[in-house]
């Protein structure tokens, strides 16, 4: 069984007191590593003739093993655990957002052009004009980030209360990684009439909407509400967030194998959101042959159960997930854990490309696939080449905003992928980096510029 590798989102602290003298470090060090713990930061706290109190940061691969980890502490001589914190929910304390005014109102005066009574004639100004809206409010510069709570992440439909530490992480990347102003907005109904209403409700405070983690097939009838009712841009990130960065490393690692979209066969194991955004983004950029797959194998035109989206990439064939993949060129996995198996890879094409993609644990771990695949790409942080939505959806909204686009269109996307595509140069380019990170400052303005210019020729924008 290959072991799981640890990750920052178990890392923990344990605070330990040990005797003052040469040698005892080791054996905490040797006891961590032993039980497979991966250690960060080493921190004094206090230290006296007689004894140390240190402050040990380690990177766990679940809450299993890291419970494993500090027994095995507990279990040597002569060390004391006086603590342990889960640095994951430390974070996020208090929640992960505060509002901060651009304003330092410092003086009677400023509160009086701020606030009341000065503030009356800004209102004026856009009862007068409402295209003044975007100049004189925070409008044009941020996005509501929706969700019923329905499919959140890989934890399914655990509601709008538990949704909300993810909808604040997404604020948080529009905010890091596209400047833009952004908020959670968690609603207590997953009835589509009333999701819709509510946003369009919403609406006159934000220049654009994130739809997220809403179950299909419902996203895609309230996408494409929204999209027609409302004149401004409105993107499921689940949907085509994932498919540009998927067709943005698809382009890149084509170039390593010398392969084409058009002529691959590509197999998509996943049939949600996720799975058919991917599969329409790449039909538009030229793939010809896709077979998809759910949980009952290949989707077949003759299964009755399919929606009017999945029936668009039914074939007349059937079977399972092994017999699709036989001679296949790409297999994308947006499901769940242990889905693919070495031996399915074994019988794909030569050169074989695995984005397995399912989160926190993928179809199939890289270690798994190591020596069998020419390009693998995750989901996951902790392995090269991960597939994040953070490289598409920040700069997708600003550049959307910043011109004012009245719907974000699928020549948009297209641009999206390939502008990321184009960050990674030849002589960057390698199995391990087909992508570029999450990190580079590029990546947002270069996709901003991108799907502006695209909204322009498209004449999309509205200013």
């Amino acid at each position: 069984m290959v072991q799981l590798t640890p990750t920052p989102s178990y890392s923990i602290t344990v605070q330990v007191q040990i005797p003052n003298y040469a040698g005892m470090l080791a054996r905490v060090v040797q006891a961590i590593g032993e039980a497979g713990g991966s250690i960060g930061d080493v921190d004094v706290v206090r230290r006296d003739r007689t004894s140390v109190i240190r402050d040990i940061t380690i990177d766990t691969a679940s809450q299993d093993h890291a419970d494993t980890i500090v027994q095995a502490l507990k279990d040597q001589p002569e060390i004391q655990v006086l603590s342990v914190k889960d640095r994951t929910f430390e974070l996020h304390q208090g929640g992960k957002l505060i509002t901060i005014s651009k304003l330092p109102l410092q003086s009677q005066d400023e509160l009086a052009m701020a606030y009341t009574p000065g503030v009356g004639r800004i209102c004026m100004a856009i009862a007068n004009d409402p295209e003044r809206v975007y100049e004189l409010t925070i409008k044009k510069t941020t996005v509501a980030v929706v969700t019923d709570g329905s499919a959140v992440l890989g934890l399914g439909n655990i509601g709008p209360e538990a949704a909300l530490p993810v909808m604040e992480g997404k604020a948080l990347l529009f905010r890091e990684f596209g400047q833009l102003n952004a908020f959670p907005i968690c609603l207590a109904t997953q009835d589509v009439d009333e999701i819709v209403e509510t946003v369009k409700r919403l609406a006159p405070v934000f220049g654009g909407i994130n739809l997220e983690d809403i179950s299909a097939p419902r996203c895609f009838e309230i996408e494409a509400r929204l999209q027609r009712e409302l004149n401004i841009p409105v993107f499921h990130d689940d949907q085509h967030g994932t498919a540009i960065v998927v067709l943005a490393a698809l382009t890149n690692a084509f170039k390593l194998v010398g392969k084409s979209l058009e002529t691959v066969k590509i197999v998509i194991n996943g049939a949600g959101a996720a799975g058919i955004a991917i599969a329409r983004l790449l039909q538009k950029a030229g793939a010809t042959t896709i077979w998809m797959c759910d949980r009952q194998g290949i989707l077949s035109t003759t299964d009755i159960t399919l929606t009017p989206e999945q029936r668009l990439f039914a074939i007349e064939s059937s079977g399972s997930l092994t017999d699709a993949l036989k001679g296949a060129h790409v297999f994308i996995g947006v499901s769940g854990p242990g889905a693919l198996t070495p031996d399915m890879i074994r019988g794909m094409a030569k050169d074989p490309i695995v984005f397995a993609m399912a989160n926190p644990v993928p179809e199939i771990q890289p270690e798994l696939a190591k020596g069998l695949v020419a390009v693998m790409a995750t989901g996951r942080s902790d392995y090269p080449n991960q597939i994040n939505n953070v490289l598409a959806f920040p700069g997708i909204f600003r550049g959307a905003l910043h011109c004012r686009a009245a719907s974000i269109t699928t020549r948009m996307h297209l641009e999206a992928a390939h502008a990321i595509a184009a960050l990674v140069s030849p002589q960057e380019l390698t199995a391990e980096h087909i992508i570029p990170s999450v990190f580079d400052k590029r990546v947002s303005d270069a996709v901003a510029a991108a799907v502006e210019q695209a909204a322009r020729e498209e004449g999309v924008a509205q200013c």
